[in-house]
């Protein structure tokens, strides 16, 4: 088991080194946060040693774990505080929110398969993740009773960008969602000012 540990250990800084740190990921946190986060547990036991690919990888249900340079890429880009709360819409493996909860005060998740729900619940409360917050629903209008929040991200692409989503933010919130459609998805930011808000392209994805 030890030998396993110290295996995986090395396997996870080398994949922050060649896939993360040297496509340009500079945020500490969010780097001291994928070094952490064990995520050959993310995935099933026969997938494990693939688990540090710089691939996306199967976790049933017809869903896969992104690729780690698209969870630092997302990450990165809410320009998370240690006090912010944080909306997630697509739990998944749970990778990203163990991510998000090594960063941040509070991460609320939300996945629509029950099979995926239940694993994930019983995986964070295993590895202590106590500050994640988990729901069983669609999703898509978002955590009404729990917003406004410093950020959202969302895990799935969508065709436009989700008023819904942007209404719960909170001033000064910043937005993360693959936009477009199945063939062809960029990665948008979106930052909620007073009055307006602001819109980027990140970079081209496919999760």
């Amino acid at each position: 088991m030890e030998k396993d540990s110290m295996k995986f250990e090395r396997l996870r800084e080398e994949m922050v080194r060649t896939q993360i740190e040297a496509r340009g990921i500079t945020d500490q946190n969010v780097l001291s946060a994928i070094r952490k986060v064990p995520r050959h547990l993310f995935v099933s036991e026969a997938l494990m040693d693939q688990a540090y690919g710089d691939f996306p990888l199967p976790i049933g249900e017809q869903q896969t774990i992104s690729q780690p340079y698209i969870v630092a890429e997302m990450t990165q880009a809410l320009e998370l505080k240690k006090n912010d709360r944080v909306l997630e819409l697509g739990t998944g493996s749970g990778y990203q929110a163990a991510i998000l909860a090594e960063i941040v005060y509070r991460v609320y998740t939300i996945e629509r398969i029950n099979a995926l729900f239940i694993k994930t619940r019983k995986l964070f409360d295993k590895l202590q993740y106590y500050n994640i917050i988990t729901r069983y629903s669609d999703g898509t209008s978002g955590w009404v009773e729990e917003s406004p929040f410093d950020a959202i991200i969302v895990t799935a692409g969508a065709p436009s960008m989700p008023e819904t989503l942007i209404n719960q933010l909170a001033i000064g919130g910043r937005l993360v969602i693959p936009i477009g459609d199945r063939y062809s998805q960029d990665l948008m930011k979106i930052t909620k000012k007073r009055t307006v808000f602001r819109k980027r392209i990140l970079v081209a994805v496919g999760l």
